[in-house]
C-alpha cells in the first residue's frame, strides 16, 4: 500500500521536536544520563488556579460550538482587551486543539503563497508542504538578531506585489528567543499592509517576553492579522491541547472557512479544558505572580548560559524570552573537521550520542546546511521546585550561582558538557 500514500506526505519523518524529545526519552530509559534540550516544552506546572477549574469542569461532557465556548471566546477577547488594547469581540475568537491545528487549517483555508523568516518554528513549512503550498523563506543575519526586517519583506514582495502570501512572525521567538522592539513592528506592519500579506502573529511565548511588556504588531496592522496563542507555553499546558486565534472583522471570512474545516474534522475542543482555560485567561492575581516568577527564572537561566557559552567562544544572540537560544557553533568548524564532523546534524548526533545533550540543527528551522547553528531549549528542570524555592526571593535581584546550581542542575551540567566538549 505504500505507492499510494500521498506523495507529499510519503517519505518524511515526525516533527523533529518530537523526534528529538522520543530519542531522548529512549537513550534515557536506556540507562544513558540525558539532558533534553531538544523538545521546548514548558517547564513549570499549570498554575494552580487553572487546575482547579479542569478538577471542578470534569463532569462537562457535551460537544460545543466549532469555534469555541461562548464564555471562553468572550474571556479571550477580554485577554487580548486588557493585555494588548485590541478591540475583539467572542465571535472574532476560534478556538482549537492546539494552535499547530489552527495553523493547519489556516493554510488549508487560505490560498497564498507561505512566507517564513529563516530560522522558523519547524512545524510551519512542513504543514504548507503536506497541503501543497509553495514555501518561500526570508532571509536573515545574526547581526539583526535573526529578526525579519521590512527590507527584506519589502525587496522579497516587490517582485509580485500583487500574489497573495501568509507570512507567520513569531515572537518571543522559537528558535532565538528573540523579540522585536515596537519600531520594529510598526515598520513591519507598513510594509504588510502595502502588499496586504495576511499576517499570522504567533505568539504563544507572549506572555513569557522577560520584561513582561510583549506588545502585539496587530495594535499596528489590525485589519490584517490574526493573532495566535494558547495554554501551552505560559500556562504550562502544553498537554492539554488548546490553542486560540483571534480574527478582526476584515478577516471574518478567514474565521468561517476554517470553523468549516473544523466541523470536518476535529468538530469541538475537549470541554473540561476549554472550561478551565476560561480561568486562565481571566487572569488575577496568583495568575500573574506565577507569570513574573516564570519570567524571572528564565532570563537568570538565560544570562547564565549565554555567559557560560559565549565564555567558551560559542555565539549566542541574547534572548528576549521564552526558553531557547540559537548558539551558533561556527568557531570551531575547524575543530569539527577534524573530527570527521560535515554539518550540523551530525554535530547533533555527536552530542548526543558523547555528551548525553540533546539538541536540534539549525536546518530544522531553515537555516542552510552548511551553518552550524542548534536550537538549545533550556527547559530541563523541574518547574514545581523551582518556583517553590523562589518564595520570598525578591524579582529585582539577580539568582545567584549557589541558586541556579542547586535548583537547575540538569541544564548547567547540560551546558558545561556541551562547553567542555566543544572545547577539549
Amino acid at each position: 500500500m505504500k505507492q499510494y500514500i500521498n506523495p507529499s506526505i510519503a517519505g518524511r519523518e515526525p516533527s523533529a521536536t518530537l523526534a528529538i524529545n522520543e530519542q531522548a526519552n529512549r537513550l534515557k530509559a536506556a540507562g544513558q544520563t540525558i539532558y533534553k534540550f531538544g523538545l521546548g516544552q514548558s517547564p513549570f506546572p499549570v498554575v494552580s488556579p487553572v487546575v482547579e477549574a479542569l478538577k471542578a469542569n470534569a463532569k462537562q461532557k457535551d460537544y460545543l460550538p466549532v469555534t469555541g465556548l461562548p464564555a471562553l471566546c468572550e474571556a479571550v477577547a477580554a485577554y487580548y482587551h486588557r493585555t494588548q488594547g485590541l478591540d475583539y469581540k467572542a465571535e472574532n475568537i476560534m478556538i482549537g486543539p492546539g494552535s499547530k491545528e489552527l495553523m493547519f487549517i489556516l493554510q488549508l483555508a487560505y490560498k497564498g503563497r507561505l512566507l517564513l523568516p529563516a530560522p522558523s518554528w519547524v512545524s510551519y513549512g512542513p504543514q504548507a508542504e503536506i497541503i501543497g503550498r509553495q514555501v518561500q523563506w526570508l532571509p536573515t543575519r545574526a547581526a539583526d538578531g535573526w529578526r525579519l526586517t521590512p527590507e527584506t519583506l519589502d525587496v522579497h514582495c516587490s517582485r509580485e506585489p500583487d500574489q497573495p502570501r501568509l507570512l507567520i512572525l513569531n515572537y518571543p521567538n522559537n528558535p532565538t528567543g528573540v523579540s522585536y522592539t515596537t519600531d520594529q513592528l510598526r515598520a513591519l506592519a507598513g510594509v504588510a499592509r502595502r502588499y496586504r500579506i495576511l499576517l499570522l502573529s504567533d505568539e504563544i511565548y507572549g506572555e513569557l517576553d522577560f520584561s513582561g511588556r510583549h506588545h502585539s504588531i496587530a495594535r499596528y496592522y489590525p485589519e490584517g492579522t490574526i493573532v495566535s496563542g494558547g495554554l501551552s507555553k505560559w500556562c504550562g499546558a502544553g498537554g492539554w491541547r488548546l490553542g486560540t486565534f483571534a480574527f478582526p472583522p476584515e478577516l471574518d471570512a478567514v474565521r468561517k472557512a476554517m470553523a468549516v474545516v473544523a466541523s470536518e474534522t476535529f468538530t469541538s475542543t475537549a470541554a473540561p479544558i476549554q472550561y478551565a482555560a476560561v480561568r486562565a485567561f481571566k487572569g488575577g492575581d496568583a495568575i500573574d505572580l506565577y507569570l513574573k516568577q516564570s519570567r524571572f527564572i528564565l532570563k537568570n537561566l538565560a544570562d547564565w548560559i549565554q555567559g557560560r557559552l559565549t565564555t567558551a567562544g560559542i555565539l549566542t544572540a541574547r534572548p528576549d524570552g521564552a526558553f531557547y537560544m540559537f548558539p551558533d557553533f561556527s568557531p570551531f568548524k575547524s575543530v569539527f573537521a577534524k573530527r570527521g564532523i560535515g554539518n550540523a546534524g551530525e554535530l547533533c548526533d555527536r552530542l548526543i550520542t558523547e555528551t548525553g545533550v540533546a539538541l536540534l540543527p539549525g536546518t530544522d528551522f531553515g537555516r542552510a546546511g552548511d551553518e552550524w547553528l542548534l536550537r538549545m531549549a533550556f527547559v530541563d528542570f523541574d518547574g514545581a521546585a523551582a518556583l517553590r524555592a523562589l518564595q520570598g526571593h525578591s524579582l529585582n535581584s539577580s539568582l545567584s550561582t549557589d541558586f541556579l546550581y542547586s535548583h537547575f542542575e540538569h541544564v548547567v551540567q547540560g551546558v558545561d558538557k556541551i562547553c567542555a566538549w566543544v572545547t577539549a
